[in-house]
């Protein structure tokens, strides 16, 4: 495997699931020299989506850690909790610490990742305010939610619906406040959505659309009511989730392509200085299933990209990156779940399951199914995975009154035959 150059290795800045696949990578990998992480969290690096799932089974702490402290000791991982890195000097091939120390590297990896976009209305800063990024948020807002209240979730994407659902467990009323005129607007299909809220809504979720946050109110300091445009709603408790931005700043004052993250190439090099690559939330990259350079958030992507990463930085076979987008999203008794990337003049079908529970929505691009929407039905979305990275492609006419889950099984009958 590859040696490290100048003694220098490689540095991961960022601490989350992205930066933690490189290094696990690297190592898996054989790669022998010097590895420093900068998290910036003075926390061992954990896991992300049970903050929005689990705030309410278990508010006094989440057993989130990626791996025990034992893992990076004992693979010689420098793991610098607590610390940030300050600045970037490419010319140097060396960061700065926020404490002023200079850090030389080799190789260094941006997982830098994103952070929330702030709620711009007066009164956001109140007590009883609060966002969902980290896991002291998450323990607050479990702690908030050991008493049954007025909830107010503003932003009705993935996190606003999981944790709309957290606080309804917990015997809260709760409203949805969601600016676009559907929930999830860039997320699923409008197809597919209708069935989602009618599901939120006959759990007793109110849900307010294309409607806007004007102010945020409060007693005392703490909060106490949300004027929207469509009248006031009494709260105590309001959580907002409006979307991300990627942490490219420190990508940006170092003179590297930025552009709504930091521009990568197909083994995700930054297209300024290949000695630099970007991986997770912040990176913005060529992908086989989108047009153009995009930008993806989730857990599957971060681990893909940062395995990626760690095997080509320590000499093994890395091809482009092109592994297939999956989400998931767990709201209440509803399990979202999306395989693919879907364009809004994709062609959409949606299909009943086996049971009033199950749903699916295939989406269409030129007769090739390109994105596959799933309710509460596994294993049509594991046959979605399965089929849309084959060929050859699914077409209208194979779904003719039958599901992927039933074509897949046809195909694989077919080649055993074969």
């Amino acid at each position: 495997m590859s040696a490290p150059g100048a003694g220098s290795g490689v540095v991961v800045v960022g601490g989350g699931q992205a930066g933690f696949s490189v290094v696990q990578a690297l190592r898996g990998a054989g790669y022998e020299g010097p590895v420093t992480v900068f998290a910036d969290e003075p926390r061992l690096p954990y896991q992300r989506p049970p903050l929005s799932k689990k705030a309410h089974t278990e508010p006094e702490g989440l057993g989130v850690d990626l791996v025990p402290e034992s893992f990076y000791r004992e693979r010689d991982i420098d793991l610098r909790l607590g610390e940030y890195v300050a600045a970037l000097d490419t010319a140097a091939r060396a960061v700065t610490t926020g404490s002023g120390e200079r850090v030389p590297y080799e190789h260094l990896v941006l997982a830098t990742g994103a952070r929330n976009r702030p709620l711009p209305v007066p009164g956001a800063d109140l007590d009883g305010v609060h966002a969902l990024r980290s896991l002291d948020d998450a323990l607050s807002i479990g702690r908030a939610l050991q008493t049954p209240r007025d909830v107010v979730v503003v932003g009705g994407g993935f996190i606003g619906l999981e944790l709309a659902q957290v606080a309804r467990a917990r015997g809260a009323r709760v409203t949805v406040v969601e600016l676009a005129d559907r929930l999830l607007s860039r997320a699923v299909s409008p197809q597919l959505q209708e069935h989602l809220r009618e599901r939120h809504e006959r759990d007793g979720v109110r849900i307010l659309t294309g409607t806007a946050v004007e102010r945020i109110e409060g007693k005392d300091g703490q909060v106490h009511q949300v004027l929207t445009d469509q009248g006031p709603l009494p709260a105590d408790l309001v959580v907002y989730g409006i979307g991300a931005a990627p942490r490219d700043e420190l990508a940006r004052e170092a003179g590297l392509a930025v552009d709504d993250g930091v521009i990568v190439d197909e083994q995700l090099r930054s297209v300024s200085d290949p000695r630099i690559s970007a991986v997770g939330d912040c990176a913005r990259h060529p992908h086989p299933h989108a047009d153009g350079l995009i930008r993806l958030e989730s857990v599957q992507n971060a681990i893909d990209q940062g395995a990626l990463v760690g095997r080509r930085i320590a000499g093994g076979a890395a091809g482009p990156y092109e592994s297939l987008p999956w989400f998931w999203s767990d709201q209440g008794p509803v399990k979202l779940q999306i395989a693919g990337l879907r364009a809004s003049t994709d062609e959409v079908r949606v299909v009943p399951g086996d049971t009033p529970e199950r749903l699916a929505s295939y989406a269409f691009r030129d007769e090739r199914l390109v994105a596959v929407e799933t309710l509460n039905w596994p294993a049509e979305h594991l046959a979605a995975r399965r089929l849309l990275q084959q060929d050859p492609p699914v077409s209208p006419a194979d779904l003719a009154g039958s599901t992927l889950g039933a074509l897949a099984r046809a195909r694989r009958t077919k080649e055993v035959r074969a």
